[in-house]
């Protein structure tokens, strides 16, 4: 587990010195061969460290005994992970601009292209329900059909990837174009960009970057 553990510390704490988990807010996993690796519950993001993370059976099951207790939001990682098979790492986070649009209970739309990094053109904001409920975990998984993120309705973002640096990189463009978005409305009524362009971009992303 030390490797992994590693990874997802590094992971969390990027998110937290980014900005993105203010406080003790927001939570991080990622698969493991015999289910997942979560961090804890009220954790400081400072004083975080491998030892710390919890191992969770398929089902939300402790696989021993911890002395910390796992995120409050465990049952919707255990969900997304369920039903998405493809996703190895999820971030959830309460950034500053997502969580104000999740407030209005609005999507954020393509008023900048780089949304395709969620792989749609307009990210959905799941209906509210009580944090650490199985109906969250239900509400996020219609909202996050065919979508690497998706709003939850006054309370965050939930970003999803192969890899827990893909997750990351969701967060942080979709918290970004959130923020523009914001901003944009502070000014009048911004112009989205079209379905076929986030699409040309999605494919122009695919290519983007430096060799993993």
């Amino acid at each position: 587990m030390i490797k992994d553990g590693l990874g997802l510390v590094k992971a969390a704490k990027h998110c937290w010195e980014g900005g993105l988990m203010p406080g003790t807010s927001g939570n991080v996993s990622m698969r493991i061969p015999r289910g997942l690796l979560i961090t804890p519950s009220g954790t400081t993001w400072s004083e975080l460290s491998p030892s710390d993370l919890v191992e969770l059976e398929p089902d939300g099951k402790p696989m021993r005994a911890f002395s910390n207790v796992p995120s409050s939001e465990w049952q919707l990682h255990v969900d997304l992970y369920d039903r998405r098979p493809e996703v190895n790492a999820i971030v959830h986070t309460h950034s500053r601009f997502a969580t104000v649009i999740s407030c209005l209970r609005r999507p954020i739309p393509a008023v900048h292209y780089m949304i395709a990094a969620a792989g749609v053109s307009q990210v959905r904001c799941a209906d509210y329900a009580t944090y650490g409920t199985r109906e969250l975990g239900q509400n996020a998984l219609r909202a996050l059909e065919g979508a690497k993120a998706c709003l939850l309705a006054n309370h965050g973002l939930v970003a999803l990837g192969a890899t827990l640096k893909e997750a990351t990189k969701v967060a942080f463009e979709i918290e970004n174009v959130a923020a523009l978005y914001w901003h944009a409305l502070q000014a009048g009524q911004p112009v989205l960009l079209d379905d076929v362009e986030i699409k040309r971009v999605a494919e122009k992303l695919k290519g983007y970057g430096q060799p993993a």
